[in-house]
């Protein structure tokens, strides 16, 4: 049997694979750390999308000739996905209101919506309430889609021109404190609302300069790897949301000012020298 990687003979040495699922499995480590993810297969010449794949994993290798692993870079299927939800926004914005109805169901079974759900599960999730009528306004949605292809086509210009806004938020997160003392609750809520978008905004950035082929690994924050600080990065966000929703006033004002604020401050550096060497 040959082994082809997008049309393109691949030197895949078969030990005790017997289907097309385990050849698959022995490639999953491999693609993800390449930034391509599958996204086809053709077996002697029958083709199968990422919605017919899964009746091809128990397919017995002894009985195939060719087999052809298609494969997409993660950021371009990405790309793909939002476009293709934008276009069904617009769909959803001309169909009337019993079209409306079953719209949702029927954009579920469309193959860009399968990928956001398992890859981008935020603005699947944002998609599928708007197309239930009970999310946000469809011209909010595309706002936020057009952001999201605007990280995916620029993400080492967006993070340049997040500076302003890193230092103006970490500002504010270090006058939390005085903020809820002094009852100005809609300024503090506003702060924790935007200082949660820019961080998680910072972390998809990060994750798209790795996808370019950014060596992040090396990057280290007060010496310690930059995997293991976003992860405290990411514990002390929660326990901050957690502590705002409980109303614990003195644990929030502790973790934006000792906390978060240089976290968001010393994360961006470190993220922002890759991208300005670009």
């Amino acid at each position: 049997m040959t082994i082809s990687i997008n049309g393109k003979k691949a030197d895949i040495i078969l030990e005790k694979e017997k289907t097309i699922g385990d050849v698959l499995a022995g490639l999953d480590d491999w693609l993800r750390g390449s930034g391509y993810r599958l996204s086809g297969l053709e077996t002697d010449g029958e083709r199968a999308d990422i919605l017919s794949m899964d009746s091809f994993f128990e397919m017995e290798l002894a009985g195939i000739e060719k087999l052809n692993i298609i494969t997409s870079s993660w950021a371009g299927l990405a790309t793909e996905a939002l476009l293709d939800l934008l276009q069904n926004i617009g769909d959803y914005e001309m169909a009337d209101f019993e079209e409306r109805s079953r719209f949702k169901n029927a954009w579920e079974t469309q193959a860009a919506s399968h990928f956001l759900q398992e890859q981008i599960p935020d603005i699947y999730g944002l998609a599928e309430k708007t197309f239930s009528g009970l999310g946000m306004p469809s011209t909010e949605l595309r706002k936020i889609l057009e952001e999201r292809l605007w990280e995916l086509e620029n993400p080492q210009k967006e993070i340049n021109k997040s500076g302003p806004l890193v230092e103006e938020i970490a500002a504010r997160l270090e006058d939390l404190p005085l903020d809820i003392q002094t009852g100005k609750d809609g300024r503090a809520a506003e702060t924790v609302r935007i200082f949660s978008g820019i961080a998680e905004k910072l972390f998809r950035l990060f994750d798209l300069l790795k996808i370019e082929g950014f060596n992040v690994e090396i990057l280290t924050v007060d010496d310690i790897p930059i995997y293991t600080y976003i992860e405290e990065f990411g514990s002390a966000l929660k326990e901050l949301l957690a502590a705002y929703e409980s109303r614990d006033a003195v644990l929030v004002g502790d973790l934006a000012e000792y906390e978060l604020a240089p976290r968001l401050l010393k994360f961006y550096s470190a993220i922002s020298a890759p991208a300005a060497s670009s």
